[in-house]
């Protein structure tokens, strides 16, 4: 076992492991480590406890020290000469003409190192603009290009929910999401419908999967045969996860009739067949791209 603090270095990032060595550190205290960066300030999220040697990443970096009030001062002041690179940032890129988008600047708290987040649909060249750059701030420089989930962590917003975005509020980690899980929640495969403000598939769709795997579980499917509590045999012709109530097209004195019963009041195969999913050639062309298959967020991979 190793004795290890947790720290996090920007709102919803990961949490990183650090040795606290003698000092006392508790939840919410900010702390000086050293990271593959260089330098950073970050929040305790995590007090010190002890873990398995093997989930942690040797060696192990310690903690400088507890953050002072001068090193407040010193994080507020590299915040306000970060605006001022950004704008010096955009002007560049203009000047070279560079078909890119400036998300981000960000000094690291000994100021060694000055990086630049940036979308594009491609691979740019930028090693004009990089000269240009550390010619005007004479520190290392460094310009990281990141995904469209990545900039919407970064920069957050208010979801269809009406609620900040997850990514930018709590999610540490992006989770692959698949229009398998749009299908298996019945929800429409209009892409306006399940994107979300990045334009991939909702991060939430993710969150209700297991809740869903398990209420359709206990459903049969549509089309399915079914023998109810008062004695008819019938179709399926639609289900209700969420209410756990199905509609069965039973016969009654030789006319059809459609009945609504509760799971509990049928009798079927239990075992829920996967059906795959069928999409039509103008579904898919309107679907591509939506799918994000990577769970790893770029921002945080220098720590």
């Amino acid at each position: 076992m190793i004795k290890v603090v947790g720290v996090r270095f920007r709102s919803a990032g990961k949490i990183y492991y650090f040795a606290p060595g003698k000092l006392n550190l508790n939840v919410g205290m900010h702390v000086i480590v050293e990271t593959a960066r260089g330098v950073e300030m970050g929040t305790v999220m995590l007090a010190s406890r002890e873990v398995p040697e093997n989930e942690v990443i040797q060696p192990l970096k310690p903690v400088i020290r507890i953050a002072t009030e001068a090193d407040e001062k010193v994080v507020e002041k590299n915040h306000e000469k970060e605006k001022e690179a950004f704008k010096i940032c955009l002007q560049k890129i203009a000047k070279h003409k560079l078909d890119m988008k400036l998300v981000e600047a960000e000094y690291t708290f000994d100021n060694n190192k000055l990086l630049f987040y940036f979308t594009a649909d491609g691979r740019i060249d930028f090693r004009e603009l990089v000269k240009d750059l550390a010619a005007v701030f004479r520190t290392r420089i460094e310009l990281r290009q990141i995904g469209v989930r990545d900039e919407t962590k970064i920069m957050g917003g208010i979801g269809i929910c009406g609620r900040e975005l997850c990514c930018h509020s709590y999610l540490s980690e992006f989770a692959p999401v698949s229009i398998k899980m749009a299908k298996e929640q019945n929800l429409s495969l209009n892409p306006t419908k399940i994107s979300g403000v990045c334009g991939r598939l909702m991060c939430c769709l993710k969150n209700e999967e297991e809740t869903y795997e398990y209420l359709n579980s206990r459903l049969p499917n549509v089309g399915d045969y079914v023998t109810t509590d008062d004695g008819f045999r019938g179709e399926v012709s639609s289900v209700s996860v969420l209410r756990q109530t199905v509609k069965v097209v039973v016969e009654i004195d030789d006319e059809k009739e459609i009945r609504d019963y509760g799971v509990d009041q049928l009798k079927f195969k239990p075992k829920r067949r996967k059906e795959r999913v069928k999409l039509t050639p103008e579904e898919l062309k309107e679907l591509a791209g939506l799918e994000d298959k990577g769970g790893k967020s770029k921002i945080d991979d220098a720590k």
